[in-house]
C-alpha cells in the first residue's frame, strides 16, 4: 500500500474573519457559491448528501444541488432508492460542499423533506427527455443482474414514448433540506484553518468561530 502520510499542501488562498461573514447564511453561501463556479468547475453544484438507516450506519453519495432559496437547498431523485427510504425513517441529513480550488468546504445539517409534486413535476419535464427515460429504466438501489437488462429497458422505453410526454412517475422527485446549522471553512496556513458555524434559533441566525 502507498503511504500517504507525507503528501501534504499548505492552505494559502484566503482567510475568512468575523468582518467577512454576512447576518444570513443563505446570502453566505450564495456568495461563496458564486464565487467557486467562478472559477469554472466541471460540477459546480456537486455535494455530498449523507444520511442515516435504519442501524443508525451512515450513507453518503454525490448528487447535484438543483433549487437554493431562502427555504433551503433541494436535489432530485428515485424515492425508492435507498437514500429515500433512510430519509422516510429519518428525516435529518446533512450536505457537505467540497470546494478545493479555492480551499474552502461548507456543511449544512437540517430536515430533508420532499417537495411539492408541482415542484418535482417542473423539474422533471426541464429535464433531457433521455434523463426522463432513465429515471424511468432505473430501479435505483436495486440489484441488476447484468447492464444489458437496463439498456434494453431503456430502449424499448425510447420507442414507446418516440412522440409523447413522458409523465413525472411517481417513485421520483424532489427533496429539500431546511437548513439547522451551516459551517464555512477557510483553509489556513499552518493547518490554522478558520471555521464559523450559524445555528438557527427563535431568534434567527447566530454564529460563532470555531478551533479547527
Amino acid at each position: 500500500m502507498a503511504d500517504l502520510g507525507d503528501l501534504r499542501n499548505e492552505f494559502t488562498k484566503g482567510s475568512l474573519s468575523e468582518q467577512q461573514l454576512l447576518a444570513n447564511p443563505m446570502e453566505m453561501f450564495q456568495a461563496w457559491l458564486d464565487d467557486y463556479m467562478a472559477t469554472k468547475p466541471a460540477e459546480p453544484t456537486a455535494m455530498t448528501v449523507a444520511t442515516v438507516d435504519d442501524q443508525l450506519r451512515p450513507w453518503q453519495r454525490i448528487l447535484l444541488l438543483k433549487g437554493l432559496d431562502e427555504r433551503g437547498f433541494v436535489f432530485f431523485t428515485n424515492m425508492n432508492s435507498n437514500k429515500g427510504q433512510q430519509l422516510a425513517n429519518n428525516p435529518y441529513g446533512s450536505l457537505h460542499f467540497s470546494w478545493l480550488p479555492l480551499e474552502r468546504q461548507v456543511q449544512v445539517q437540517g430536515k430533508i423533506t420532499p417537495v411539492s409534486r408541482q415542484e418535482s413535476d417542473q423539474y422533471f419535464q426541464s429535464r433531457p427527455k433521455e434523463s426522463q427515460l432513465g429515471a424511468l429504466a432505473s430501479d435505483q438501489s436495486q440489484p441488476l443482474k447484468n447492464r444489458e437488462i437496463m439498456e434494453q429497458r431503456f430502449a424499448r422505453l425510447q420507442q414507446e414514448y418516440a412522440n409523447k410526454d413522458v409523465i413525472l412517475p411517481d417513485h421520483w422527485g424532489g427533496y429539500r433540506l431546511v437548513p439547522e446549522r451551516i459551517e464555512f471553512w477557510q483553509g489556513g496556513a499552518h493547518r490554522l484553518h478558520d471555521r464559523f458555524e450559524y445555528i438557527l434559533n427563535s431568534q434567527g441566525w447566530s454564529n460563532q468561530r470555531l478551533y479547527p
